[in-house]
């Protein structure tokens, strides 16, 4: 399929512009859409960018016909409600849309760690020790490993994730489990927190999946535990300590058989977990063993990421990423799935 990609598809690129951003903010997520659709337009795809600036999903999509689109699904919520992007693959199930990326039951499952977690220890996949602490629970009692991580059970996008989530003492413990749950007003995950190489590895397709050379989020020159993660602050705001430190290596450096070792356990995570189209799994590396920490099926694609990276190493371009995601998506669909016909 993918040695002739079509590259007629129509693309309705869907994107959040929530009003509540700042300016600068709101210039970043345009340029990024905006670099994405063109460089798809430069390989032949008819493109239109739908931002998404409130509520009214549905509204916003009545006037283009399901059956002439493929949709990129770019858009992570609806501005203004927290832990809505499952809401937005509904809607475009709802109306016949044919979407890239996750259905909403799977970006739902993204959302629910613990059952994840779950779902991993049910695959034999390797994931770190946890528990989950609810509203009734004592705040981490009975809790023994450390150094330990607390997560939001119910957020993505290392929502909730800072230096101070890392603790070493029951007493630190019991903290960060009252603050997550008074801030999120949800469930502490807690989980042994793994200090090791972190890396990221995406893959794409759907019955044959590949994962694309694996990146490795460096944290060589952060001697504080608390500092060697991948926070909201590392990943999203430029200047701060964290963005600057953390240093981005694509490929990573493995021998061949951690590499192998590292793909097996992202594609079955990959399956195990209703990835479509494409994902990314991240992993930490200890002791020889490769846990999974976290799954994101509907991951960011701006130029900077991780997955366009290992993608432009894998011999990508940019706009080839996008069509080729595209691709994948146009196979689920009643008019895409048939092959362009010649002109008469």
């Amino acid at each position: 399929m993918f040695e002739s990609p079509r590259r007629d598809l129509s693309v309705l690129l869907l994107h959040n512009m929530d009003p509540a951003w700042t300016s600068e903010e709101s210039r970043e997520a345009a340029n990024d859409v905006a670099a994405l659709g063109d460089a798809m337009k430069g390989l032949g795809h008819p493109v239109e960018l739908v931002p998404v600036e409130g509520r009214q999903l549905a509204e916003r999509l009545e006037g283009f016909d399901p059956r002439a689109y493929v949709v990129f699904n770019w858009c992570e919520e609806l501005p203004g409600v927290p832990r809505s992007e499952p809401e937005v693959a509904t809607v475009l199930e709802r109306m016949g849309f044919v979407f890239t990326g996750a259905p909403s039951r799977v970006l739902s499952l993204s959302h629910d760690k613990p059952l994840v977690k779950r779902i991993l220890e049910d695959r034999y996949i390797p994931t770190p020790p946890w528990a989950v602490f609810g509203e009734g629970d004592a705040g981490g009692r009975g809790w023994d490993v450390f150094p330990a991580i607390v997560k939001a059970a119910h957020e993505h996008c290392s929502i909730g994730i800072s230096p101070e989530s890392v603790v070493t003492s029951p007493l630190e413990l019991e903290a960060r489990v009252d603050f997550i749950r008074r801030e999120y007003g949800q469930p502490a995950l807690v989980e042994e927190f793994i200090d090791g190489r972190e890396f990221h590895v995406s893959a794409w397709g759907n019955g044959r999946v590949s994962a694309l050379p694996a990146a490795e989020m460096d944290y060589g020159l952060l001697t504080d535990i608390r500092d060697r993660l991948f926070t909201y602050e590392a990943k999203y705001v430029p200047g701060s300590r964290l963005y600057e430190t953390i240093e981005l290596r694509v490929p990573a450096i493995l021998l061949p058989e951690e590499r192998a070792d590292l793909e097996r356990i992202v594609l079955d995570t990959y399956r195990a977990t209703g990835c479509r189209d494409y994902g990314r799994i991240d992993l930490r590396m200890r002791g020889g063993t490769f846990y999974v920490i976290d799954v994101n099926p509907n991951p960011d694609i701006n130029p900077l990421t991780s997955l366009t990276q290992a993608a432009e190493a894998a011999g990508f371009t940019y706009g080839e990423v996008g069509s080729r995601i595209v691709n994948l998506a146009a196979a689920r669909h009643p008019v895409f799935r048939e092959p362009a016909r010649p002109a008469a």
